[in-house]
């Protein structure tokens, strides 16, 4: 009876002690009206069950502009850095905002705002 609440509470308090996906670092390149954004996500990993699955570029109204898909978890290499090309942003958008996406906590409330070059 006692392993059983011991493991339920493990299994319940898991997710919770994970941190939330944090988007360290941004940078945005531009060429010919297309813009390259490599962003730097630190997040405790732990594997399949638990691991960043996505990135995502929104404009200040939250209108998505590019979203790019992790397909593995970073166990070993924390913090990670990946890249989205070809994102095409209307010329009156002037700032964007990055979050990741973990596979049990969902969206991360932590947002980074870039200005675009």
């Amino acid at each position: 009876m006692i392993r059983n609440s011991i493991l339920a509470l493990a299994l319940i308090a898991g997710p919770a002690l994970a941190d939330p996906a944090r988007v360290d670092t941004v940078s945005v390149s531009q060429y010919d009206g297309n813009y390259t954004f490599n962003v730097t996500i630190s997040h405790g990993d732990t594997g399949w069950e638990h691991y960043v699955d996505a990135w995502r570029i929104r404009d200040m109204d939250d209108n998505l502009l590019g979203t790019r898909k992790l397909a593995h978890p970073h166990v070993n290499e924390q913090p990670f850095t990946r890249s989205l090309s070809g994102v095409r942003i209307p010329d009156s958008v002037k700032t964007v905002q990055i979050d990741a996406h973990d596979t049990v906590s969902g969206w991360s409330s932590n947002v980074k705002q870039v200005k675009l070059p």
